[in-house]
């Protein structure tokens, strides 16, 4: 059998070489390698409809956003959207966007989400161009804070606590902000526990740190 689909190949080839010259072996390879990355995206993000799709417009391809104001999914530890994605089910995490949409999704759409973007590789925040002083002090500020401790090395998330290198700048400033202010929280208590203690210069500067960094290599 495969050698039937073989030879049908290459009479398909020749044909088109014969009735169309090099332009029709030119349309055959681009026919070719559109059926193929066609295949390898639907191994990855699933068959149409793509429950990706909806990620898109917010969080960019593959969860790679360019726009600061929304945070970059790719890398991001499984367990972690995951579990986001549950309390914005629940209200405990409160958005007039993620709310209804997470209310949509099934666990098992959850789970997919969560480990979909979880494989992509993080990239760093290319759009992002941070003042060098206030860079510079928020490194000293996330050295002083133990980040690494929950955040892991280079900062780039593990289990239940999600990666800070190379996120959206006035994402990672809005959420420093609403530990300060109470309007978000986590289960430990520790990131209200800790971002008690800057100011609001101190959360301008780490978050100026954090989304200049870049995220290690897988």
């Amino acid at each position: 059998m495969k050698k039937i689909i073989a030879l049908g190949v290459v009479v398909v080839i020749a044909g088109l070489v014969i009735a169309y010259g090099r332009e029709g072996l030119d349309l055959y390879r681009l026919m070719s390698f559109m059926n193929t990355s066609s295949e390898a995206r639907d191994a990855d993000e699933g068959h149409w409809p793509r429950l990706t799709e909806v990620c898109v417009g917010c969080h960019g391809r593959q969860g790679h956003s360019l726009n600061q104001n929304y945070p970059n999914l790719a890398g991001q530890p499984a367990p972690y959207v995951a579990a986001q994605l549950k309390r914005f089910v629940s209200g405990e995490r409160a958005s007039p966007t993620m709310a209804p949409l997470a209310m949509s999704f099934s666990d098992t759409e959850i789970k997919f989400l969560s480990e979909y973007f979880a494989r992509q590789s993080a990239v760093k925040n290319v759009t992002f161009k941070p003042d060098a002083a206030l860079q510079a002090k928020g490194e000293k500020l996330a050295k002083a804070g133990g980040c690494v401790a929950c955040h892991g090395e280079g900062l780039m998330g593990h289990d239940q606590f999600p990666r800070l290198a190379g996120q959206g700048h006035d994402y990672l400033l809005r959420q420093l902000n609403d530990f300060a202010q109470g309007a978000r929280k986590d289960p430990s208590g520790s990131m209200t526990a800790v971002v008690s203690t800057l100011s609001e210069d101190d959360r301008k500067a780490l978050a100026e740190y954090l989304a200049a960094l870049a995220p290690l290599a897988k």
